[in-house]
């Protein structure tokens, strides 16, 4: 098995902005033959974290999947000139923060949702597999939005209620372009909080009101983002699925579509492109949702 972070390619799909892209490659395991999240969940679907640079200013959006991949992002931005180092989390989950011990020196940025969630999850993510321990906190938190600089360039951090209650855009508006965390997923959301589909339908239309162009998500397709990422239909395709998943309250026969079906509109406007290690999320999101819809 290949050192942690030895996959990882990097690419500028923007001046001034880095994509670390890790995984989906066919076979490869990154951390154990096991079960675990590293494997089975960022590194077969593919992982890609940000950093967007400007004279000797960086900021970090996640710190990937483990404190190898960090120390290869902080060294590729000191690298290139950088000696002011912040990190943005676009949420709480264990795939986004898992590098956080490496800027443990620099302003960790998080919504308070984001730090309140870490906090109370704070045993499960230091003994989940592999642990996150010690686990490093934002050391700054804002409310709804917050406006940065990064050198010339301005920022914009917005809070969502999709995927997760706690997520963080952060746009460009210049470029109109927006780094969405796992709030835009390609080819489809993984449901981490079935109960709040309503709220992420709704965030995701107010979404689709804003100025972006171009869309750069932590899971997605390396080609798309090497070429500058996908269009704002991918908001929409986000917006189809999680309605449809919706009305497995009263369609529960749709439980029994597979992705290609479940999709398919989607996949052929070409709005999404259909990869295999996706059925299973599609399958287990299935699972969730009717059981949310049961406890309901």
């Amino acid at each position: 098995m290949p050192p942690l972070g030895s996959t990882m390619r990097i690419h500028c799909p923007y001046e001034g902005i880095y994509a670390f892209y890790d995984g989906r490659i066919d076979g490869a395991r990154a951390y154990s033959e096991a079960p675990n999240w590293l494997d089975d969940g960022a590194y077969s679907l593919g992982v890609c974290t940000y950093a967007i640079v400007s004279g000797d200013e960086a900021l970090v959006y996640d710190t990937s999947i483990s404190l190898p991949h960090a120390k290869i992002i902080r060294k590729t931005l000191e690298d290139a000139g950088a000696s002011n180092i912040r990190v943005v989390l676009s949420h709480w989950h264990v795939d986004h923060i898992a590098g956080n011990e490496v800027f443990a020196d620099c302003e960790i940025i998080a919504n308070g949702l984001t730090a309140q969630a870490m906090r109370s999850n704070r045993e499960r993510l230091k003994n989940d597999n592999p642990p996150i321990k010690p686990l490093i906190m934002p050391n700054s938190t804002f409310e709804k939005e917050l406006n940065l600089k990064v050198g010339d360039i301005d920022i914009e951090l917005r809070h969502v209620d999709i995927h997760s209650h706690d997520g963080t855009m952060l746009i460009l508006p210049q470029r109109k372009l927006m780094l969405a965390g796992d709030a835009l997923e390609e080819p489809i959301t993984y449901v981490a909080e079935p109960k709040r589909l309503e709220h992420h339908l709704r965030d995701l239309e107010r979404m689709a009101t804003w100025d972006i162009d171009k869309i750069l998500p932590n899971h997605g397709a390396e080609d798309m983002i090497i070429a500058g990422g996908y269009g704002p239909e991918l908001i929409a395709a986000t917006r189809n699925y999680v309605t449809k998943l919706l009305r497995l309250r009263h369609e529960p026969e749709l439980a029994k579509q597979d992705l290609r079906t479940f999709a398919a509109e989607d996949f052929a406007s070409g709005a999404i492109s259909y990869y295999a290690a996706y059925e299973s999320v599609h399958a287990r999101n299935v699972s969730v949702v009717l059981k949310g819809f049961e406890e309901a």
